[in-house]
């Protein structure tokens, strides 16, 4: 949050001058002397002043470009309102996943509860969403080039906006009113392994009395850096640098059950033989830190100015999106139900047996190639009527999403597998490689296709609603209509349990919802101002939910701003949590059931966790409050602190692990913990699969205090220093009476310092930001429940990346910069992680090294 100007300044410096990461005038601004008003956000009243009585974080496109991120994934989650729950391509690997996709959580409380925007209004959710239910906005899709500046909302807003403002809002807002053409072309590449990012953009606008256009074009691309490249990144087994082994138990060669008896194969190397009897498999030189991905989009907006002073309004905005994702080679279980016959040629027991725990490495590491298209349009009218604003507009949204894995990207079908190995015509034994000819009999082709739809329309008014005493009382009201659906179809071959695996999801569900809200800003004094807001939401399929929020913001004199905020929140079960069909993921744990019944699988393995929605999930419920001060006692200083909560309950998670384990895995017979047969003379067979479900059964509590500052330094003849700092400390998270503060993703600090220097056509941007320390392995025993409050391990190191750029402006219309992000060369901390990471924290650190950049920009009069 960049501290308001003192009001004593002009109110079109004010205008100009938004609450911003750092102060900029935006360069395709029209200048002008009458003063309008325009929507904030975190309130629907149009308005002169900019700074309302909700805390907003706004970075200006000038910012954008000091930090020199051309992805927007990269830009957010260096915010310290950022939190656990951002998440990106790195690690999304599994179909469980949101493939090629990325977005944004703030205060930790993950992406579904963190409301995006564009222009003030609501984007199509992803066609695919996260961690199998998790819906989210792709912030992928969105074009660097395009925004004019961020808006972070950094307080509950459901009262204004509805259902996902329980953390706060991210409002992006893209560049209008441009005249003539800028071009911009950009290429930056990484120390060490092989990494490089190419971008560019045509920028055109022209601006009329009557009416204004304006066309961006934005083009995006960086290459794969591989696991295998980054040392101890690209690595499953990290006890060398003091971590723990994850290989997969699914080896090759694996292991076999002969005559009931579990039976590593003979060949297996003795550093890959565990205690368990698995032959264990590195699957970490297989995965990408970054895999590749290229994005080209195209955003326009128009507006006509009729001589009835309505104005008409369109935008459309297409985008399409290429990436991949990969894994190792195909895992198989007891579950494949793989046999030998006895008269195998490679059989050495010369009986049939059973294929315990294998990989078919000789097939190749399995690859997706991910297709995204999006598509919005929104047109409106606009215009003022007694004095009255009023706006209405219908829009329609669409995201498709397209998976697809070939026959040689490594995809096998265990009945194919079957018959070759009943022919003897493919070895499971010694790790072989298979004849080419028989691997091409054993592998097909894959679609994964995913889409969702929006239509919406919305209307409102804003304007003086009567007098209060002297003052005006201000008034917004309006009215929305949304229909959604989405569909997230994976290839029937994985229904039918024909791929082994590899994590499926499916999901289909719509439903529609009217709102109608209300906000009003009443001048109590001179100084002090009330917000009162409500808003309405009944949904097809839930029902209703009513949200009030109240704010004030209080200036007794032009040096001292005091503000408050107190609101009630909601979030509707995804329609992915609603209609979720039967879908996968992997998760490891040690079964010491079996393990204490059989003296078997006594390691930590990886179990397949089945999960299927739930049509009667309510909303999840939130109450948040916000007090701030700010003091800006000149206009080169300014200082502000805001002390904050947020509490949610009902908040739909899955089923916990630990107790359905408990209570249904000792059981041979039971339907929700589903073993496979027991060899003779044992109790409890392998586990096949757990099924799980989404409840409204979780509730978290998180606070902390944001403490912003900003000072302007001349140094007369030798430019201009600007000073920033935006500082996040969490003081709690607490999750159903657990206290996560400080444990695993969960740092307490966060911040980012910003130093601007400019003189004449010289500018130099520093920044440093800062993620603290925390606590390390949440569930230490690997047991499948997590025991962080009962024990303590290691602490991640906190880490600090330094970020530098220089620009100059050779001429009026040409400008080159030049840029090196994580100056310091600094590596991810060393995480032991939860059993799913390679030695660092994927959601809360970036692997990426010192990467160098350039760009240029050339504008056209």
């Amino acid at each position: 949050m960049k501290i308001s100007t003192p009001r004593k300044l002009s109110a079109v410096f004010c205008a100009l001058a938004t609450t911003g990461f750092t102060l900029s005038t935006p360069t395709f601004a029209q200048d002008g002397a009458d003063v309008e008003r325009i929507e904030v956000t975190g309130s629907r009243i149009k308005r002169t002043d900019m700074e309302g009585p909700s805390p907003v974080q706004s970075i200006s496109k000038d910012d954008i470009a000091n930090m020199g991120y051309d992805n927007l994934q990269q830009l957010l989650e260096r915010m310290p309102v950022a939190g656990n729950g951002t998440f990106s391509t790195r690690g999304n690997s599994q179909d469980s996943t949101a493939n090629g996709a990325a977005a944004v959580s703030l205060r930790g409380l993950g992406a579904d509860a963190t409301l995006v925007l564009i222009n003030g209004r609501r984007v199509a959710i992803s066609a695919f969403a996260e961690s199998i239910t998790n819906s989210f906005v792709d912030i992928n899709s969105i074009p660097v080039s395009a925004i004019e500046r961020i808006d972070i909302l950094k307080d509950g807003a459901s009262a204004i906006y509805g259902s996902d403002a329980v953390a706060g809002v991210v409002n992006i807002i893209m560049k209008k009113d441009i005249e003539g053409i800028e071009v911009n072309l950009g290429y930056g590449s990484a120390q060490g392994p092989s990494y490089e990012e190419t971008s560019g953009s045509l920028v055109w606008g022209t601006v009329s009395a009557k009416s204004s256009a304006s066309i961006i074009l934005d083009y995006y691309k960086n290459t794969r850096l591989n696991s295998n490249e980054m040392g101890r990144l690209g690595t499953a087994d990290q006890r060398p640098y003091g971590g723990e082994d994850f290989r997969s138990s699914r080896g090759f060669p694996g292991y076999f059950r002969v005559d009931g008896v579990k039976t590593i194969d003979p060949s297996c190397p003795s550093d890959r033989a565990a205690d368990n009897g698995s032959c264990l498999f590195d699957y970490g030189p297989y995965g990408f830190v970054a895999p590749a991905s290229e994005r080209i989009g195209a955003i326009s907006q128009f507006e006509y100015r009729f001589d009835n002073n309505i104005t008409g309004f369109m935008e459309i905005a297409v985008q399409h999106n290429t990436s991949e994702a990969g894994g190792a080679p195909t895992p198989l279980d007891e579950d494949a139900g793989l046999t030998v016959p006895a008269n195998h040629p490679d059989n050495i027991w010369n009986k049939d047996i059973e294929i315990g725990r294998f990989r078919t490495v000789d097939a190749g590491a399995r690859r997706w190639d991910i297709a995204s298209d999006s598509l919005r349009f929104v047109a409106g009218l606009k215009g003022e009527l007694n004095d009255w604003a009023w706006e209405t507009a219908v829009q329609k949204g669409r995201s498709q999403s397209l998976q697809t894995g070939g026959r040689d990207q490594g995809w096998v079908r265990t009945d194919f597998l079957q018959q070759e190995i009943n022919a003897g015509n493919y070895s499971p034994f010694g790790g072989v490689y298979n004849d080419p000819a028989v691997i091409d009999r054993i592998t097909t082709s894959l679609v994964r296709r995913g889409e969702s739809h929006m239509t919406s329309f919305d209307a409102n008014i804003s304007g003086e609603a009567f007098k209060f005493g002297s003052e005006s009382v201000m008034m917004a009201a309006g009215v929305e209509y949304r229909e959604e659906d989405v569909n997230d179809i994976p290839d029937d071959q994985f229904q039918r349990g024909l791929i082994f695996g590899t994590e499926s999801v499916s999901a289909q569900a719509s439903r529609d919802q009217f709102a109608a809200y209300v906000e009003f800003s009443i001048p109590l004094a001179e100084n002090l101002e009330l917000q009162l807001a409500g808003r309405y939401d009944d949904y097809s399929d839930f029902g209703t939910t009513t949200n009030p929020k109240v704010a004030f913001r209080w200036a007794p004199d032009d040096t001292v701003t005091v503000r408050a905020s107190w609101a009630q929140g909601f979030r509707a079960p995804s329609l992915a949590q609603i209609g979720l069909g039967p879908s996968e993921k992997n998760l490891f744990f040690t079964d010491t059931y079996r393990c204490a019944a059989t003296g078997q699988d006594c390691g930590k393995l990886d179990y397949v966790i089945r999960f299927a929605g739930n049509q009667d999930l309510k909303p999840e419920e939130s109450e948040s409050w916000n007090v701030g001060f700010i003091w800006a006692p000149i206009a080169e200083f300014g200082f502000g602190i805001d002390i904050w909560s947020i509490t949610q309950d009902n908040k739909i998670a899955e089923q916990a692990f630990g107790p359905v384990y408990d209570a249904e895995c000792n059981n041979q017979s039971s339907t929700v913990c589903v073993r496979l047969p027991a060899p003779p003379g044992q109790s409890l067979g392998v586990i096949k699969k757990i099924h799980s479900s989404f409840e409204n059964i979780s509730s978290q509590e998180v606070a902390g205090i944001d403490v912003s500052a900003n000072y302007n330094y001349s140094l007369e003849e030798y430019g201009l220093l600007k000073f920033n700092l935006e500082w996040a400390y969490q003081s709690k998270f607490e999750k159903d009476g657990r206290d996560y503060l400080g444990e695993y993703n969960f740092p307490e600090h966060r911040w980012i310092f910003s130093t601007n220097w400019e003189m004449g056509n010289f500018n130099t941007n520093l920044n440093v930001s800062f993620v603290g320390e925390f606590e390390d392995t949440p569930d230490i025993d690997f047991d499948g429940t997590l025991d962080f409050d009962s024990n303590t391990s290691r602490k991640v190191k906190s880490q600090a990346l330094v970020d530098l750029q220089t620009a100059y402006n050779v001429s009026d219309s040409t400008k080159v910069s030049f840029g090196i992000n994580n100056l310091l060369d600094e590596e991810p901390p060393f995480a032991i992680g939860d059993g799913d990471l390679y030695g660092y924290a994927s959601q809360v650190h970036n692997p990426r090294g010192r990467y160098f950049y350039t760009k240029i920009t050339y504008r056209f009069n």
